[in-house]
């Protein structure tokens, strides 16, 4: 079995930045948009899991200090998000207007990979929150200039801070981009891969002309 490193293609003594690095070049060789496959996206995913923790065990135990009361935490906290795949809609007989559609969706016992829920933490947009969590969504590029990455809510609040792709009758029928799609509620409930609805397939990229880009940011 490759370890965690060889998955990674770098050397185990590499710095925690070029770790990142790596990681970020082979998370999206591997994204199924780009080439790749979810088996693969979701085992490169693992590996850098694998490889910090094991850079965490390995640290020197630091000198015992005098416990200090901890002080309550007054930060944010992340959106609670509940997801589903358009893809599934079909063969389920739903529609995305069903008023009921999450609560199908939750009846009908899908793969997490279709239906579920996470947290989006403070500064993570709804995509990295996605990959953060080994999810494989789709996008291109990531700036807000294409409809890749769309996704529908049905339920909350996602402010996109660049936005040059969606027309405004989209946006009034809950259309966001989820590549810098920031959670302004606290709950939230979206559809996504929604690629191929009627009128975004004409705004949509092809996503391997951004994989370079990317892989050396």
């Amino acid at each position: 079995m490759a370890s965690p490193f060889e998955v990674l293609d770098i050397d185990p003594d590499a710095s925690e930045a070029d770790l990142r690095r790596a990681y970020r070049e082979r998370i999206i060789e591997a994204h199924p948009d780009h080439g790749g496959s979810t088996a693969e996206f979701q085992r490169v995913r693992a590996a850098y899991e694998a490889a910090k923790a094991g850079r965490e065990l390995e640290a020197p135990p630091e000198q015992e200090e005098i416990e200090e009361e901890p002080e309550p935490d007054d930060g944010p906290e992340g959106a609670h998000v509940e997801y589903l795949n358009y893809a599934v809609l079909d063969d389920h007989g739903w529609d995305v207007g069903d008023s009921d559609l999450f609560g199908k969706a939750g009846d009908a016992d899908l793969d997490p990979v279709n239906h579920g829920k996470f947290v989006v933490e403070p500064g993570e947009s709804l995509l990295e929150a996605a990959e953060n969590r080994g999810f494989a969504w789709p996008y291109a590029c990531r700036g807000g200039a294409c409809a890749n990455c769309a996704v529908a809510v049905v339920e909350g609040e996602l402010e996109m801070p660049a936005d040059t792709i969606l027309p405004p009758e989209m946006k009034a029928h809950g259309i966001r981009l989820s590549c810098n799609g920031i959670p302004l509620t606290d709950e939230m409930k979206v559809i996504y891969n929604i690629k191929h609805l009627p009128g975004l397939d004409e705004l949509r990229l092809p996503p391997r002309p951004f994989e370079q880009a990317h892989a050396s940011d």
